[in-house]
């Protein structure tokens, strides 16, 4: 499937955790939330030192959360996935919202980390706390999809949609399931309704593209890729269609070539 940023500004977060237990006058713990968890973007290996610094002056949970926003960073995503599981249920006692934020970060890390099963476990607690939460079912779908999961994906797709049709991504995502599940008529109906919603998003022609030559429509393929590179000629999927098109140009006369996918950043 097509890439997916599912791990959102903590400033989107910061508000759920602000009214966490009282601590002690000197430190003002919600400053050194918003401080620490800047630094954990810029620079990790200095916002694990702060956090341990503000840990030992009573951080307790939300110094945790930093440290796990850290790891992230870093690139340690099985550290992270579990941090932020250890915090979840804490940090969101008294919060469902901010609980099942935290388990949607933990399900993100766990899924950069390779861990397809952990991601599964961590998103559906995020969903039994929201259960209504359309970018959680998403995000799930999303990483069902990797784990070649694609009728769950679809499932999960189908309720998103029927709460929110105006979400193209969700049309995009359940395009590129059917494609795997090679509906292709379905499939090309998503997109249809992605582009829509995005005219002339340059993914979401990629797909086109590659739906199109995985049902034999050679000619349709080698259009919507041209559009492609003419739409965002230094981008990513304008790579992957000027791959695409050097693999039909090379194949004429062959089976239809498997179409090259755009890679998750």
């Amino acid at each position: 499937m097509t890439g997916r940023n599912v791990f959102p500004p903590l400033a989107l977060l910061l508000p759920l955790l602000a009214a966490g237990p009282a601590f002690a006058a000197t430190v003002d713990h919600n400053a050194e939330m918003q401080a620490c968890t800047k630094l954990a973007e810029a620079r990790p290996d200095a916002a694990l030192d702060s956090a341990q610094v503000w840990q030992e002056r009573g951080g307790g949970d939300r110094a945790q959360l930093c440290k796990a926003l850290a790891l992230f960073h870093k690139g340690d995503f099985k550290a992270a996935g579990a941090r932020f599981e250890e915090v979840a249920p804490r940090l969101g006692q008294n919060d469902p919202q901010a609980a099942a934020a935290l388990y949607g970060r933990a399900g993100w890390a766990w899924l950069r980390a390779g861990d397809q099963a952990r991601a599964e476990k961590a998103y559906g607690e995020a969903l039994k706390r929201q259960p209504d939460d359309v970018d959680l079912r998403i995000d799930r779908a999303f990483a069902r999809a990797e784990a070649e999961r694609y009728w769950d994906a679809v499932a999960d797709l189908d309720v998103a949609i029927a709460r929110d049709s105006t979400r193209p991504e969700a049309f995009l995502y359940r395009a590129a399931a059917r494609k795997a599940l090679s509906q292709y008529r379905e499939a090309l109906h998503d997109v249809a309704r992605a582009l829509e919603l995005k005219p002339n998003d340059p993914e979401t022609v990629l797909l086109r593209g590659n739906i199109k030559v995985a049902s034999g429509d050679l000619k349709g393929a080698r259009d919507d890729w041209k559009l492609v590179r003419r739409l965002a000629p230094d981008s990513r999927p304008a790579k992957s269609a000027a791959d695409n098109l050097a693999r039909l140009d090379k194949a004429e006369g062959a089976p239809p070539p498997k179409a090259a996918e755009p890679k998750k950043p």
